[in-house]
């Protein structure tokens, strides 16, 4: 079963808050090169949500991921975008002299309208920008109505 999780804008302060409580009692398998690397934790790629006459547009940057590494996924009423950008293999740790680049898996989750036809959704990829087209039910769309003048 997928995993569902709702942004919130707390959680990340909250699993900062619990990484530095753990800090103490990790530090020595830090220090020893085991347990987490330092930069790879969950994350929350930004995103842009545009809604055009005929489609809801989710523009996300996903820059240095495969494809095969990201998972889209509809239950109910919410799309979920899910995945995980892996740190490249380091061969000598000592040569780095920063790591500000996150990595580490990361889920996002929409409540999508009921204009959305679900069997009609699509992704593509391109250049580290993922885009899902949600298209709108027909009579979800915005019709223009004319006006009749009479003399």
């Amino acid at each position: 079963m997928t995993r569902l999780t709702r942004y919130d804008p707390f959680m990340k302060l909250q699993k900062d808050l619990d990484k530095l409580f753990r800090l103490p009692f990790d530090l020595p398998n830090l220090l020893e090169g085991e347990g987490e690397d330092l930069g790879v934790s969950e994350w929350y790629p930004r995103m842009d949500v545009v809604e055009k006459d005929k489609e809801i547009l989710v523009k996300m940057d996903l820059p240095g991921m495969e494809e095969k590494n990201i998972n889209i996924s509809v239950e109910g009423n919410i799309l979920t975008i899910s995945g995980e950008r892996k740190m490249e293999k380091k061969e000598e740790r000592e040569n780095y002299h920063r790591i500000e680049r996150l990595y580490g898996e990361f889920s996002r989750s929409l409540t999508l309208p009921n204009s959305v036809e679900v069997d009609k959704i699509n992704a593509k990829y391109k250049n580290g920008v993922l885009e899902v087209s949600l298209p709108k039910k027909e009579e979800a769309k915005p019709k223009k109505i004319s006006i009749k003048v009479e003399k």
